[in-house]
């Protein structure tokens, strides 16, 4: 009896949170500018007024009561996903990517959008958009110490990918989380989305819905897409978790269903650009994609740092589609190197894919990390790195060099760590190559024969129907207050909560409930299974015939890489210019190169770079010698690239560039010793490297080579009195 009265009362106010979620889907919808941030915005710049007008604008984050920003600090600008929802969810909370930024002290900007979009904005037009934006952030802090750092989220990280190949001259550090760059990529029995289009006959079903719709695309179609990866969660998990915990867990579905039911819509150019050049055609890893003037979108060209957050729990963008760009860009690490690019990435072992922008722990953790780090980040040399978190200790060494609750170490990484998570072989790479061709030839198919007619009959008065008609916006219509069956509901609800009378947990039928649902989710977990198995297995057998291949043009017989982007003969000269001049430049420099150069020299010994190395040269740059963040930046890569090329002949310069003094010389070696043991003690190669750079410097302490560094707070202390 105690459970029926229970179950009783529960679904009651289960339908009434069902209501809530209805009225506010229709008071968000009917917002002139509807977003989900929990924090206060200035508008700064309107892309509507543009001269290329597009449904996207900069506005600044103010900052909360009791959150102070240094305006000399990079600002940050956060790009959020237009991929069916709404904007916000870098700031949809206090733990959220503008809640770090903020406690990392730094100015923050959000790009966000209106639910429609401008007549004829197409992509490049949102990059020419952006790029204004980021001008303006620029000319709004002048004296920052670096250009802005830039995180774009899910779909807003490829915009952002391709807006810095274009105008990398705008870009500080780039973060991009959960972004899908190389879409092919992937692993049989895994993640299935990748299959989709090929599945559905390639990308004349999109142009058929952006001509129903008159020249728009229902976002809502792209958050199916998302809610069929999960039928349990979507069909029942979600919903029974609000029943079973009503009492309680309302506020927090009701704070996410604000934002998955924001639902926007994008013009007919602009998704067919997403499907044809990205999803299906995979060229942005091949720099195949071209502006409208002939320009190649050249990921090479990026000059920041790109740090890329992914996750093996994300079903949406598994690490092989946020990573595998960088196997079709380069040879190896040296050819990263060689285009001076940084490259950090980082993999979740669990979290999902919106846990990525959602998450508080992750907000706190990685996010925090790359916010307060983020200058690291900017001053790594170039190579191939994966950035490792460790809890802070108080019994760490060099814990007061920690600013965070986690310590980051940015570990150098080969192109054979990226494969060793699995992905295409020559085989998978020619079955979505005959995809793509496929797709070109209905597309084309379709807009001959039938497009002319599907334009003809469609009118507006059909397109919105059918928006309003589509089963994710009637789930919320449904159960609103527009329903007038649901009128009943708020005032029973009233009711039950006056007399709420919640069974005990150890109530027999409660575990009964849990039992059958979780027998539910078995059950829909199955068929989602067996759905993916026969998905793939289709996937892989049709377009994997080699009559289809030869049909379409693909040589079944070829085991090269199909989208491999040509090299460049112009940069592989300028290349060698650059290698010449670098060796011009070894015995070149005083005292500061000469410490930076054995900074490197040793840590490239360690493979990893240390944030509390790191601060502890920040704490000594600003105390002694407050260079420009930029200047100290070129200085690093400049004594890196000298080291490369040839190791012996930079250590033996430097003699001749440190000053004739005695004392000098003494000195720098100590601040060498110090910054390198402010990670802990050195090994045995850290040893012998620093025997080195000691007889280079005409230190002779053989005994103090042998022991350990080791540097106590106290002891760092007394070595920053004698630096002095």
């Amino acid at each position: 009896m105690e459970y029926a009265i229970d179950a009783a009362q529960r679904t009651v106010l289960f339908w009434d949170v069902m209501r809530q979620r209805g009225n506010q889907y229709r008071e968000h919808m009917a917002e002139a500018v509807p977003n989900v941030l929990s924090y206060e915005a200035e508008l700064i710049v309107d892309g509507r007024t543009l001269e290329r007008p597009v449904n996207y604008g900069l506005v600044r984050i103010v900052p909360p009561d009791g959150v102070t920003v240094d305006p000399r600090r990079r600002p940050f600008v956060i790009v959020d996903p237009r991929a069916g929802h709404g904007p916000g969810i870098g700031g949809f909370k206090a733990d959220s990517e503008v809640g770090v930024i903020f406690k990392a002290g730094h100015p923050c900007y959000f790009v966000g959008f209106l639910p429609e979009p401008m007549p004829g904005q197409t992509i490049e037009d949102i990059a020419r958009a952006e790029a204004i934006f980021l001008e303006k952030v620029i000319a709004l802090h002048p004296d920052a110490d670096g250009k802005p750092g830039v995180i774009g989220n899910c779909q807003g990280g490829w915009a952002v990918m391709m807006l810095a190949a274009l105008r990398p001259e705008l870009f500080g550090p780039i973060v991009i989380a959960g972004s899908p760059l190389s879409y092919w990529a992937g692993v049989h029995g895994k993640n299935p989305m990748r299959y989709s289009g090929g599945l559905l006959g390639g990308s004349w079903l999109t142009a058929l819905t952006s001509d129903l719709g008159v020249g728009k695309f229902d976002g809502a179609w792209l958050v199916q897409n998302f809610e069929n990866q999960n039928p349990a969660n979507t069909l029942w998990t979600k919903q029974y978790n609000v029943y079973s915990k009503v009492d309680t867990e309302a506020p927090r579905y009701l704070g996410f269903e604000r934002y998955w039911g924001g639902h926007v819509n994008l013009n007919a150019d602009e998704i067919q650009f997403i499907v044809d050049e990205l999803f299906i055609g995979n060229k942005l890893a091949a720099a195949m994609i071209k502006t409208s003037d002939g320009t190649a979108v050249d990921l090479r060209n990026i000059s920041s740092p790109i740090v890329v957050f992914c996750s093996k729990g994300d079903n949406i963008t598994p690490p092989q589609q946020a990573l595998d760009w960088i196997l079709d860009l380069y040879d190896d690490v040296d050819d990263i190197r060689s285009h001076g690019q940084t490259i950090v990435y980082t993999i979740h072992d669990k979290i999902r894919h919106l846990g990525i922008f959602v998450s508080g722990s992750v907000a706190k953790k990685e996010h925090g990390e790359f916010a307060s780090n983020i200058d690291l980040l900017d001053t790594l040399p170039p190579g191939l790195y994966e950035a490792v978190f460790e809890p802070k200790t108080d019994s760490a060494a060099g814990a007061d060099l920690v600013t965070g609750d986690w310590l980051m170490r940015c570990e150098m990484r080969t192109l054979d760590d990226i494969r060793s998570l699995g992905g295409n072989d020559a085989a998978d790479e020619r079955r979505f190559a005959t995809a793509a061709r496929v797709s070109e030839i209905n597309l084309t198919l379709y807009r001959t024969f039938a497009q002319p007619i599907v334009r003809a009959l469609a009118t507006a008065p059909l397109a919105d129907t059918l928006r309003q008609m589509h089963p994710l916006r009637i789930q919320y219509e449904a159960f609103s207050n527009a329903n007038p069956f649901m009128a009943p509901i708020a005032g029973l609800a009233e009711e039950v909560r006056k007399n709420r009378r919640p069974v005990a947990p150890d109530n027999p039928f409660v575990a009964m409930q849990e039992n059958v649902s979780e027998q539910i989710v078995a059950a829909l977990d199955g068929w989602r299974d067996f759905a993916e198995a026969l998905a793939e297995r289709t996937f892989l057998t049709v377009y994997g015939s080699p009559a289809l291949q030869a049909a379409v043009g693909i040589d079944p017989s070829d085991a090269r890489p199909l989208r491999k982007p040509a090299k460049n003969r112009l940069y592989q000269e300028l290349l060698q210019k650059r290698i010449a001049e670098l060796k011009s430049h070894i015995a070149l420099g005083g005292l500061r190169e000469a410490v930076i150069r054995a900074l490197i020299y040793v840590g490239l010994g360690r493979g990893a770079v240390d944030e509390r190395g790191f601060e502890s040269l920040r704490r000594l740059r600003g105390r002694y010698e407050d260079i420009p963040l930029s200047e100290f930046k070129a200085l690093v890569r400049e004594q890196f690239f000298i080291l490369l090329v040839d190791t012996d002949a930079a250590l033996a310069a430097l003699p001749s560039m440190l000053p004739a003094d005695l004392e000098t010389p003494r000195k720098a070696f100590d601040l060498v010793k110090q910054i390198m043991s402010a990670c802990g003690p050195l090994s045995s190669e850290d040893n012998e490297r620093m025997q080195r750079i000691a007889r280079a410097f005409g230190v002779d302490e053989p005994s103090a080579m042998v022991r350990n560094l080791t540097v106590v707070a106290s002891d760092r202390q007394e070595a920053h009195a004698k630096a002095s």
